[in-house]
């Protein structure tokens, strides 16, 4: 422990792990601890003993779910876009070879009290029923002008610079109705709220060319990927990855107290009297609960269930989105499934997450909505978390702190502040170039 590091990471969820990952292969010196003896912090995934002991306070959950052991119930379930970020920082850190992908069946949408398979191509939008005949042309236009807009092209521009107009006004050129803003803006583009619709339209065209192209990546129902045996084995594949480039890892570190000198600058971690000295520190909210304010909370139930979420094709995985205009809400709603398709569960079995941001103080109630999509179920189990964003200047404390895990249930915001943090912790710009045929072998087995 009395070593010198450049960082030390604390705490082993997602954002820290990947971090880890990041920083190793850039060279530098990183020790990893987690006060916790199991690996994923927040985002661990837990088998049915531990789910009944994390939310019953008993260990017997009953025999009818079947062997606990063939349970992965991700605690923050994401599914990664095909093309997306997360899947370029696991092939730059080549920590993709410790993994198996697997296509996501569906990606669905929840309009007008039912759920709809999300077109995302100019000839999915003739074909679907979210629109009548006229609005399916225009949307067939707009989808055409997206896939076919390049920045480097002032030709496929059609007159918009998309570094000033806003998405709003990109999409009244089109004629496109409120109903069709609402599920592309949100099941497509993936925006959580409306505000995106006063900003600049490039990030939204973005975002749908990448849901467009990584559709197409697997031909699947779905732009999504998922590695089997849920997300619990992306910690793990991330502190292999360390160990091969130098650096440590220690679980069952009670305490994790950060050091600061005279001047407020962190220098160290100190665990059972042994203090490791480091030039930053990089942890999730709970290691420095001080230097972090609450800014939300999410509601979520978890579900046990014996068939697929009907009206999604009898989807054996599937993200449904509820935009919060369809539900009369400030923020959306999301339905993740999953199940022993990606041998998160025994077979016949489903894990349903319904998630949203907790706007009042009656989070089952609020989540009634996206439950009632269900049908049966076997078990449920409800769960509020808080949202913790860092108010500390690390340029003073040499302190980098991950914000929490919002209700998405994709990784987009997460791997956002990924690629902040890295940013910040290293001065540069983490560069994502690569040749994304390299998960691809696994994830169409």
């Amino acid at each position: 422990m009395d070593e010198e590091y450049d960082v030390i990471v604390l705490g082993t969820g997602l954002k820290e792990c990947i971090l880890s990952g990041l920083l190793s292969v850039d060279g530098l010196k990183v020790l990893h601890m987690d006060r916790n003896d199991y690996y994923g912090g927040e985002s661990t995934s837990l088998n049915l003993v531990q789910l009944w002991k994390r939310f019953k306070g008993n260990d017997k959950p009953p025999e009818s779910l079947g062997s606990s052991r063939e349970y992965n119930v991700d605690m923050i379930p994401k599914f990664m876009m095909a093309n997306g970020a997360l899947v370029r920082v696991l092939i730059h850190t080549n920590v993709t070879k410790y993994l198996n992908f697997k296509a996501v069946d569906g990606s669905f949408v929840y309009n007008k009290g039912k759920i709809h398979k999300v077109p995302a191509t100019d000839v999915e939008a003739l074909k679907s029923p979210l629109m009548g005949l006229f609005e399916k042309r225009r949307a067939r236009k707009f989808f055409i002008y997206v896939q076919d807009y390049e920045e480097n092209d002032p030709k496929s521009h059609e007159g918009l610079d998309l570094n000033k107009v806003t998405a709003r006004d990109v999409i009244s050129k089109y004629g496109l109705d409120d109903n069709t803003v609402d599920f592309i803006g949100h099941a497509l583009a993936l925006h959580k709220d409306d505000t995106y619709l006063d900003e600049p339209a490039m990030e939204f065209v973005k975002k749908m060319k990448l849901y467009a192209e990584s559709l197409a990546r697997f031909q699947g129902g779905s732009p999504y990927i998922y590695p089997l045996y849920g997300l619990g084995e992306l910690p793990q594949a991330f502190a292999r990855l360390s160990a091969v480039y130098g650096g440590t890892y220690m679980l069952n570190k009670p305490e994790c107290k950060v050091e600061f000198d005279a001047n407020g600058k962190a220098f160290g971690v100190t665990s059972e009297g042994e203090t490791a000295k480091c030039k930053k520190v990089v942890c999730d909210p709970s290691y420095l609960p001080d230097k972090v304010q609450k800014v939300g909370k999410v509601a979520r139930a978890i579900c046990i269930m014996s068939h697929p979420i009907p009206n999604t094709n009898d989807s054996q995985s599937v993200q449904v989105i509820l935009p919060q205009k369809q539900l009369g809400r400030k923020s959306d709603m999301y339905l993740f499934c999953c199940s022993y398709s990606h041998n998160v569960a025994p077979k016949g079995k489903y894990i349903a997450f319904v998630t949203t941001e907790a706007e009042t103080d009656q989070p089952e109630e609020e989540l009634k909505p996206g439950i009632e999509l269900l049908g049966a179920v076997d078990e449920m189990f409800f769960d509020v978390y808080d949202r913790y964003q860092p108010i500390n200047n690390h340029d003073k404390d040499n302190c980098f702190i991950s914000t929490s895990y919002d209700a998405t249930t994709h990784f987009e915001t997460t791997v956002k502040d990924v690629i902040n943090m890295y940013s910040k912790i290293t001065g540069k710009t983490l560069d994502l170039s690569v040749d994304l045929s390299a998960a691809s072998a696994a994830a169409e087995e």
